[in-house]
């Protein structure tokens, strides 16, 4: 990763075999070049970026941390950060910015670290679809799309609802 590749710069400055000014582009070309990964990626600070909602703390606080903050509800709204619940083997939650309503089921979203792609977690995805999924229509849960299998997901997932 570039914090790697950064710190094995420092390294090899500090016993002289680069040169000691060597500045975060350079080490960023360093890893591009020698096929290092771009940074791992976590939902909270993308959506945060996506939506302007300045909640911080893992995603599974971010719905109470809204109340009284921020105006929250059950229907979508570009720009809002959809709050996800904890579920099975996501215990810290899941947060999205919805970047574009298709219809009254169905959204588009940005996230960061939901589908492996290629292989690998902390990836960005932007503009992928997300389906309600609840029984009464009321946005209590949903299906995502999942890169893998290049469809939705089968799991329901279950929302805390919208952050506006």
């Amino acid at each position: 990763m570039l914090h790697r590749v950064t710190k094995l710069l420092v390294v090899a400055a500090m016993v002289g075999s680069v040169p000691a000014v060597a500045d975060s582009a350079q080490a960023q070309s360093r890893a591009t070049q020698s096929g290092e990964l771009a940074p791992y990626l976590q939902c909270v600070p993308y959506a945060r970026q996506q939506s302007g909602i300045a909640i911080y703390g893992d995603a599974h606080t971010w719905w109470k941390k809204a109340e009284g903050r921020f105006s929250r509800g059950k229907a979508p709204r570009v720009g809002a950060v959809m709050a996800f619940r904890p579920h099975r083997n996501m215990q810290l939650g899941h947060v999205a910015a919805v970047s574009k309503i298709i219809d009254s089921r169905t959204v588009l979203l940005r996230h960061s670290n939901w589908s492996p792609i290629n292989g690998r977690r902390g990836q960005i995805e932007n503009d992928v679809r997300a389906v309600d999924a609840s029984p009464n229509n009321d946005w209590s849960q949903v299906r995502v799309w999942y890169d893998p299998i290049k469809n939705l997901g089968k799991t329901a997932w279950p929302i805390h609802g919208f952050i506006y």
